[in-house]
């Protein structure tokens, strides 16, 4: 029996992995950290390096570390020259260092030795312990559980290209599916759907391998903000009123609230202004309300019924759906231990993160404790830190 079972081992997962080893909570052999990728950060890496993603948005103190200095520190040993490794006065890190300091922090822990590639089906309580099994029949049992669960599979896909995409053939995709070819098989010219940072790493991408074969559809002008949510969501500042707030809806409101959806810091705006004015790009706003296929090319449409645009292929920078992850396990277990729940579906749990028996969560599961930042880097770092402070 392990003494901790992470399920899900992105940046959530590997982070409260690293601070359970380094606060030793728990030992490599105590822990198992089950994902259905063959390595840990692999869907981080696919999606961060599908769209070029330079450097990161977030500051140098938000790693998966547990001391808030271990980047810089890392940093200082790197081949990096530091004019590259870190952009800007927050000194956010290249996308290479943040990646080489992961992987150091997972030979360091002997993270792997943890690992276990599998798709959780069923989640049990008995007396004192839990027994996860997975889609290929294996059980795992453990004394405690952290949910570390996103909402990364669930993308979010509008009205219209659900439609269309009933249809054979049809080139829409989703830029964060699993099975998207490759940009040199794809029909040109692009139209990519989205206004937000996605769009706009992903439209540089492009208009620098296909130079003016590629169009930004955006329903709304660009919104510059330098993070995802204001900064005071990261201390007390903002933190104390929210916990506060003992109404659940008013909670989720507040987190709808202070994320800056759709937006971009000014440095990136700034690099797709210069591609627009070098003519490798065209941006254009609009919104799409239909589309269909005809003689190859894929026709855009507004409410009206007028034109918007038509393309060779519809890439959708739309998101993800923000609905209770991994569903399909989890009621069964919310309904027969009648686990707390507010009216977004998403868990209530205490000061500690703790669901119930032995039960964490952490990332999105944890948004209605931790925040607006939960889902970030910085929210794994707080919420890590305080499960294992309440051991």
């Amino acid at each position: 029996m392990f003494k901790w079972i992470i399920v899900g081992g992105g940046i959530q997962g590997v982070t409260m992995a690293s601070f359970l080893l380094k606060e030793n909570k728990a030992s490599i052999r105590e822990l198992a950290i089950v994902d259905p990728h063959q390595k840990p950060l692999q869907n981080w890496k696919r999606c961060t390096e599908l769209i070029s993603m330079p450097y990161l948005r977030s500051p140098v103190v938000h790693h998966l570390d547990v001391h808030p200095f271990s980047l810089q520190s890392f940093a200082k040993s790197s081949v990096m020259n530091e004019s590259t490794a870190f952009y800007g006065r927050f000194k956010r890190p290249a996308l290479s260092l943040f990646n080489e300091h992961c992987s150091h922090l997972i030979q360091d822990t002997e993270l792997k030795e943890s690992w276990i590639q599998g798709r959780v089906q069923k989640l049990e309580r008995f007396q004192n312990y839990w027994q996860l099994e997975l889609q290929d029949g294996r059980k795992l049992a453990g004394e405690n559980i952290v949910l570390a669960v996103g909402v990364s599979e669930q993308l979010a896909w509008p009205d219209w290209a659900k439609e269309v995409k009933k249809q054979p053939d049809v080139p829409v995709y989703h830029i964060f599916n699993s099975t998207l070819p490759t940009f040199e098989q794809m029909k040109r010219p692009f139209t990519i759907i989205g206004g937000g940072i996605t769009s706009v790493h992903l439209a540089l991408k492009l208009s620098s391998m296909f130079p003016g074969e590629v169009i930004l559809l955006k329903r709304h002008s660009f919104r510059l903000h330098d993070f995802d949510s204001d900064p005071a969501w990261l201390g007390p500042k903002n933190q104390m009123s929210f916990r506060k707030t003992a109404c659940y809806r008013k909670r989720r409101e507040q987190i709808k609230q202070a994320r800056q959806k759709g937006s971009l810091p000014r440095d990136l705006y700034m690099k797709m202004r210069r591609s627009i004015r070098d003519e490798k790009l065209m941006a254009v706003d609009g919104e799409v309300y239909r589309a269909s296929m005809k003689k190859g090319e894929v026709i855009l449409e507004n409410e009206q019924g007028r034109v918007i645009h038509q393309t060779g292929t519809v890439l959708l920078a739309t998101g993800f759906d923000p609905s209770l992850p991994e569903k399909h396990w989890l009621e069964p277990v919310i309904k027969k231990l009648n686990l707390s729940c507010a009216a977004c579906g998403y868990p209530i749990v205490s000061s500690s993160l703790q669901w119930g028996p032995g039960l964490y969560v952490i990332g999105a599961l944890a948004e209605l404790e931790i925040g607006p930042i939960a889902r970030n880097i910085s929210g794994a770092r707080q919420a890590a830190e305080r499960i294992v402070q309440s051991l």
